[in-house]
């Protein structure tokens, strides 16, 4: 089965312009154009290494626009297309499946945010994105990646890749390991609130970093990448929202030093509680600073994992990639703890 033919079982014409995206980890996504009415869609292959069943984030996708739409909420959202026979996934030949979505005109993302305003409203506009599909009881949402945000899984795994990693990888990444293992208790305060239930059962993004807003200017106008919606806690978003706008270069420059941000992370922090002040916990509030620390390590620890077992999760470009990574997030980590004053 062509693109084509999976373009038409979505809006019923192959007179399309196609490009391809390519800032993606995890799905392969283009722009299709229709040239009859220039309307425009997004369309995905979506990975089915990462999403075990597709139909999951689909499923959650629709159940959120539905508390979107019932809310006060005031950002645009993204809706799925269905195909003509009312199917929101297209399977090809290769039993692969697809999907499509509405594309939203004039917009751009960035890939680091570009000044402490910006950071504030994009936190913001996070903040309030969850606190719409936050009601007081919640829908049913489904896990689309189990042990997403099972650190003490986290951690195992990347023990057991230091066991059955090439020789060759262990050495080149000796210093990353060194630094990484000084610190495989950071995440033990947070394994041990989970278990005892202290921090309440909440639906988040899962995936809030800076390329997932659109802009209109610098105004964000829409949260996108519902994929890893799912129930958890929102100190998990807050963590990656500082992860991915605290930091001055690219994550994948493995030579940054000094990459955190003071400025924006104080933004972030505003923003993010400007409409969840309100609804959070005392020990969501009061782990803000530590949760931020975590999520930053253990993305450092995932990179690392992959490498160490041959990069088969996240998309790559060259041998070290992921070391790269690895390193970029372990001076991001330096550089809070520092802020922080925390040896």
């Amino acid at each position: 089965m062509e693109l084509k033919d999976i373009i038409i079982q979505f809006i019923g014409t192959e007179n399309c312009i196609i490009s391809p995206i390519n800032n993606g980890l995890i799905n392969t996504t283009y722009l299709v154009e229709n040239k009859e009415n220039e309307e425009k869609f997004i369309l995905q292959k979506i990975n089915h290494h990462v999403f075990k069943q597709p139909e999951i984030i689909i499923n959650n996708h629709l159940a959120v626009n539905h508390l979107l739409q019932n809310s006060n909420y005031p950002l645009l959202f993204i809706k799925p297309i269905s195909s003509s026979i009312g199917n929101f996934i297209v399977k090809d030949e290769n039993m692969e499946s697809w999907r499509m979505t509405g594309f939203i005109e004039d917009t751009k993302t960035f890939f680091k945010i570009p000044d402490s305003a910006t950071a504030y409203a994009s936190a913001k506009a996070i903040g309030r994105f969850l606190n719409a599909i936050n009601p007081n009881t919640l829908p049913d949402i489904q896990t689309p990646i189990p042990d997403f945000i099972n650190f003490e899984k986290r951690i195992l795994d990347y023990k057991d890749s230091l066991h059955g990693a090439d020789r060759t990888l262990l050495n080149n990444a000796s210093a990353e390991i060194e630094a990484t293992n000084q610190l495989l208790s950071l995440p033990q305060q947070w394994i041990d609130m989970e278990k005892s239930h202290l921090l309440p059962k909440r639906i988040i993004h899962g995936d809030p970093n800076i390329r997932n807003i659109l802009f209109k200017e610098s105004r964000p106008l829409a949260i996108i990448d519902l994929d890893t919606v799912m129930i958890s806690t929102l100190l998990y978003d807050f963590g990656d929202i500082t992860r991915s706008y605290t930091n001055t270069t690219n994550e994948d420059d493995g030579t940054a030093k000094e990459n955190f941000n003071t400025e924006i992370y104080q933004a972030v922090k505003e923003g993010f509680l400007f409409d969840l002040k309100e609804k959070l916990v005392s020990e969501e509030i009061e782990n803000l600073d530590y949760a931020a620390q975590v999520v930053i390590y253990i993305q450092a620890v995932r990179f690392l994992t992959d490498y160490l077992n041959g990069s088969t999760y996240y998309s790559t470009n060259y041998a070290e990639h992921n070391l790269d990574r690895t390193r970029n997030q372990l001076e991001l980590l330096k550089g809070l703890k520092k802020y922080l004053e925390i040896d």
